[in-house]
C-alpha cells in the first residue's frame, strides 16, 4: 500500500516504514504528525484518486529529527560596478517516519 502526500508545498509518494525528508515541521522529535492531504492512494493494484484529496484518508508519522541542508552559495555582481555581495543559505528539514496509512 502506498500514498501520495503532499507537505510544504512538494508532493510524496510513500510506503509504511519509509523515512523520508520534508520541509520543516512544528513538531518536536519523537511526536507523531498526521498528514490529511492524501492526493491518492494505492493499495493491491489498485488506486484511488481524489478530487482534490481522497476523503478520510490519513496518513500516520513520527518526527525522527530536524536538521540543515547542505550550505547554497549565492553570489550576486554587477559588472565594471565593484558591486559583490556573497550570501549562504541552509535549509531546514524534517525527517520523518511514515508509520500507517489509513485510506
Amino acid at each position: 500500500m502506498y500514498a501520495i502526500i503532499k507537505t510544504g508545498g512538494k508532493q510524496y509518494m510513500v510506503n509504511e516504514g519509509d523515512v523520508l525528508t520534508v520541509e520543516k515541521l512544528d513538531a518536536a522529535s519523537g511526536e507523531k504528525v498526521m498528514f490529511e492531504e492524501v492526493l491518492a492512494v494505492g493499495k493491491d493494484g489498485e488506486l484511488q484518486f481524489g478530487a482534490p484529496v481522497v476523503a478520510g484518508a490519513k496518513v500516520e508519522a513520527s518526527v525522527v529529527g530536524h536538521g540543515k541542508s547542505k550550505k547554497v552559495i549565492v553570489f550576486k555582481y554587477k559588472p565594471k560596478k565593484d558591486y559583490r555581495k556573497k550570501q549562504g543559505h541552509r535549509q531546514p528539514y524534517t525527517r520523518v517516519k511514515i508509520e500507517k496509512i489509513n485510506a
